[in-house]
C-alpha cells in the first residue's frame, strides 16, 4: 500500500514544477535522453510509492531519488556513456564544448558539478543526496574543476 494514499497529490503541478529540472540532471548524469526520461519517470513512481507523508521539499526528495537511480543505472554492466547527444540543449559552440568535456568526467564528478553549478545545491545538500560527506563533495568539485580546466586549456 502506498504511503501517499492518504494525502492528495496535485500530480500536474508536481510534474510541471520538477520534470525539466530532473530531466536535465538525469541527462547530465546518464548522457542518454531515453535513459534520462526513464530515470525521471522512475523518480515520480518512487514518489507515488515511497514519499513520506510529511514532506517539506518534494523537489529535493525527488532529486535525491533521481540521483540514486542514475547511480544505479550507471553501475549496470551493459551501461556505456556514448557521445554527447544532439538533443542536449546548448545555445552555443563554447557551451557545447564545455558540456562535451563534462561528459568525459567520471559519473561521480559529473553529478557534483551538475548539482552544484546547474541546480544550485550546496555541498551539504549534495552530500545528503549522494550519501557521502560534505568534504567528499568539495573534493570531487575541486577535482572535477581541475580536470575541466586542464581539458579546456588543451
Amino acid at each position: 500500500m502506498s504511503q501517499t494514499s492518504n494525502r492528495p497529490v496535485d500530480w500536474e503541478k508536481l510534474i510541471s514544477e520538477h520534470e525539466n529540472r530532473l530531466y536535465r540532471a538525469a541527462l547530465s548524469l546518464l548522457g542518454d535522453p531515453q535513459e534520462a526520461e526513464d530515470a525521471v519517470q522512475d523518480a515520480f513512481v518512487r514518489y507515488l510509492e515511497k514519499a513520506p507523508e510529511e514532506l517539506d521539499n518534494p523537489g529535493a526528495w525527488l532529486m535525491r531519488v533521481l540521483v540514486n537511480g542514475c547511480k544505479s543505472r550507471l553501475r549496470l554492466a551493459w551501461r556505456r556513456v556514448g557521445p554527447l547527444p544532439d538533443t542536449l540543449p546548448a545555445p552555443g559552440p563554447e557551451e557545447r564544448e564545455v558540456l562535451a568535456e563534462l561528459f568525459d568526467l567520471p559519473p561521480e564528478d559529473r553529478a557534483v558539478i551538475h548539482l552544484h553549478y546547474y541546480e544550485g545545491y550546496s555541498t551539504v545538500e549534495i552530500a545528503q543526496m549522494l550519501g557521502c560527506r560534505p568534504g567528499t563533495v568539495r573534493s570531487r568539485l575541486s577535482r572535477a574543476r581541475d580536470k575541466l580546466r586542464k581539458q579546456l586549456e588543451a
